[in-house]
């Protein structure tokens, strides 16, 4: 399974990149406006910084400024999978552009027969957004497994990316399912080392190695 950050923190990015934790990265207006930066400049330090995709968001909701917005962020890097919502005028913009021959994104999917279209469209990647389903009282990990049957069933290339992860269940669960990729906040990811057996193990060990008055170093 591909992990991706769900960031535009870049000292954040360089940490887990560095453990070799980052295959790809995902951003979005709302993570540039925490980001404090301009999205081209933020987004193009990202693209240096990782060898994966990294997601840039378009603004607009017309097909025909999305592909504009688009190909301007593609311009960025090599590396930059232009990100669309799920409407009829991001499936039109994300045909264009991956006949153009840009990574896309279909962000924003909430259904089996969205993720269909998003395949039929050539996306490169689509989100399904598994915690806002959640809130909702839907169980956003039968979208994921009802997405990777009908790909499965007709071969498509498209990736599941899953997206809006709150718990590091929902990274079991994804993998267990079978998903190609889950973006998540940093905080997530350095969760998935934790155990309280593997605390307790350890703060065990540090005593009985105290008590031998040993030294390594």
């Amino acid at each position: 399974m591909k992990f991706f950050v769900d960031t535009a923190d870049i000292d954040a990015i360089a940490e887990l990149n560095d453990l070799g934790m980052v295959d790809g990265v995902t951003t979005n207006p709302s993570l540039i406006l925490k980001s404090g930066r301009n999205i081209l400049e933020v987004t193009k330090e990202i693209c240096a910084l990782v060898s994966g995709p990294v997601s840039a968001e378009v603004v607009a909701t017309e097909a025909d400024d999305m592909i504009a917005e688009g190909r301007k962020l593609a311009k960025i890097a090599d590396n930059i999978a232009v990100k669309v919502p799920l409407t009829w005028a991001g499936l039109k913009a994300c045909k264009t552009l991956t006949d153009e021959g840009s990574m896309v994104n279909v962000t924003l999917c909430f259904s089996a027969n969205q993720a269909l279209l998003a395949a039929k469209a050539g996306a490169s990647f689509i989100s399904p957004f598994v915690g806002r389903l959640d809130d909702v009282n839907i169980d956003g990990m039968e979208l994921i497994s009802d997405i990777r049957t009908i790909y499965d069933n007709y071969a498509f290339d498209t990736e599941i990316l899953v997206a809006s992860i709150r718990t590091v269940n929902h990274i079991t669960d994804a993998a267990l399912i079978g998903a190609d990729v889950i973006t998540a906040p940093p905080g997530v990811l350095k969760k998935l080392a934790d155990h309280p057996l593997t605390d307790k193990g350890l703060e065990g060990f540090m005593a009985d190695w105290a008590k031998t008055g040993q030294n390594i170093l």
